[in-house]
């Protein structure tokens, strides 16, 4: 498998744990794990991509290298929301999106059919 790794905005603690909430079932058959972290932070990021549920037969090690590659080679994008998330404020979370690839990208291709 592989895997993907994107920082996608700025959230309200509240609203992302309600978003988390509401959409759990659903998650348990996509491809996408949303994550947040009080802090743009290699190390941050990681340890939530740790708490990712076992049962997704995600293989970790690969995760963290995607995440770790991302970091690399995404210094601009780091550093704007590193940048977003000190204007927003304490009260808020970055957002990630980490993904099995090839199910992700059949969810996308679901979602643009079901728009026609």
């Amino acid at each position: 498998m592989d895997y993907t790794f994107e920082m996608v905005g700025i959230s309200s603690v509240l609203s992302f744990f309600n978003h988390q909430h509401e959409s759990w079932q659903q998650r348990q058959q996509r491809g996408a794990e949303y994550l947040g972290s009080y802090q743009c932070t290699l190390d941050s990021f990681i340890a939530s991509v740790e708490m990712v549920p076992p049962k997704r037969g995600w293989h970790l090690d690969r995760v963290v290298d995607a995440v770790i590659g991302f970091w690399l080679n995404n210094a601009e994008q780091v550093s704007h929301w590193k940048q977003r998330l000190e204007d927003a404020g304490s009260e808020h979370l970055l957002v990630a999106r980490v993904a099995d690839l090839s199910a992700l990208r059949v969810e996308f291709e679901w979602l643009m059919e079901s728009d026609r």
